[in-house]
Formats: C-alpha cells, sequence, structure tokens
C-alpha cells in the first residue's frame, strides 16, 4: 500500500492528444504528385489519387468500386453514390473534371466493362486492388513527395479534401455528410477540428 501512495504520478503520454491521425495533404502537395503522375504517364495510379481526393472514400470502398459506380453511359459521371462498408450507409461524393478525366483515361486504357472493378489488382488471387496495396502506393506518393511516411496514410487521403472544405467554409454539418459519418463528434474527432481552431485562435492572438 506504501508504495502505491509514494509512487510517482505520471500522465498518460497521449493525454489530450489525437492518436493515430494522419496529416492531410497540402495543396502544393495535391498538385506536385499530380503533375509528376501526369508527366510519367502513370495512368493508373493518376485515376487513383484524383479519385480518392474527390470521393473522401475509406480505402475499402474506394479499391472495390466497380466502373459502373463512376462510369454511366459513355463517361464518367460528376457525381457518384456508393454503400459504405463499415456503416452500411450510402454516401455521395462529387467527382471533379480533373478526376473525371483521369479515370476516362484509365477506364480506356485498361479496356474495363462497366461490371468490371475499377483498379484490379494486378495479383491473380486478388479480384481488386487491395487496401495493403493502396497503401504500398500511398507510401510510394509520400516518399516522392520527399515527406515523412509515418506522418501519412490512406486516410491522410480520406481527410485532404474534407479538411480544406471545412477550414474554408466552417460548415461542419457538409463535412459530416461528404464523409457520410452518422454522427457530428464523429466529424469533429476526425478532422481534430477542435484542436485547429484552437491553435488558429492562440497564433491570432498577441499578448
Amino acid at each position: 500500500m506504501e508504495s502505491n501512495v509514494n509512487a510517482v504520478h505520471r500522465e498518460p503520454w497521449n493525454k489530450c492528444k489525437i492518436v493515430g491521425q494522419k496529416a492531410p495533404f497540402k495543396v502544393k502537395d495535391i498538385w506536385a504528385l499530380r503533375v509528376r503522375l501526369q508527366m510519367e504517364s502513370r495512368v493508373r495510379e493518376l485515376a487513383l489519387f484524383n479519385l480518392e481526393i474527390d470521393s473522401k472514400l475509406r480505402g475499402c470502398d474506394l479499391v472495390s468500386l466497380k466502373v459502373r459506380d463512376v462510369f454511366h453511359g459513355d463517361q464518367v459521371a460528376s457525381r457518384a453514390m456508393v454503400m459504405q462498408h463499415k456503416t452500411q450507409r450510402p454516401v455521395q461524393f462529387e467527382i471533379t473534371q480533373v478526376a473525371r478525366d483521369a479515370v476516362q483515361k484509365w477506364i480506356k486504357q485498361a479496356g474495363l466493362r462497366s461490371e468490371d472493378f475499377l483498379f484490379p489488382s494486378r495479383i491473380h488471387d486478388s479480384p481488386h486492388l487491395g487496401t495493403r496495396q493502396y497503401a504500398r502506393i500511398l507510401e510510394s506518393w509520400v516518399e516522392e513527395l520527399g515527406l515523412d511516411p509515418a506522418d501519412y496514410g490512406t486516410h491522410s487521403m480520406r481527410r485532404t479534401k474534407a479538411t480544406l472544405i471545412y477550414r474554408r467554409t466552417k460548415n461542419l454539418r457538409a463535412v459530416q455528410l461528404l464523409l457520410g459519418h452518422s454522427k457530428l463528434e464523429s466529424t469533429v474527432r476526425y478532422l481534430g477540428i477542435e484542436v485547429d481552431d484552437a491553435l488558429e485562435i492562440a497564433e491570432q492572438t498577441e499578448i
């Protein structure tokens, strides 16, 4: 008992910290990678990158997309809707012209049909790109940008546009809908906006 009383009290290392949160990409990094992928004619990777930035989907939902989810008639749609694996709730997303062009070019180059997976796996026993394969591709992008792979992950892609939208509009409800979160509190935690907003206020306050 005495040893417990005299024991040194230590704060948990993760107190008041957002644990495991991966950084979103900056706009300059997005464009730097886009230009690199375009110049090197990495069509598949460019389609994957641009579509994930727009869709804000979890990795498991992104890799399991089928052509018919985004391609209607003879062109890529400007909007799409998919059922999320984790929540079994539908989520809608926009597909900007930049992403539509990249995805259209990839579908044509790969000769994909409506019922095909949008990003087929190059491994024979897997029907589509796996989440681990996707994570490895993303890690290579991070290294090419000269960034620390420890700071980024697949959720960095999901958070990038959502974070930019929140910073520009402060419309948390809109971001919640775009991410497909059922609770607003989940969006707050996911973006870490309380911490970011507090720091922003502090930086603007001079004493």
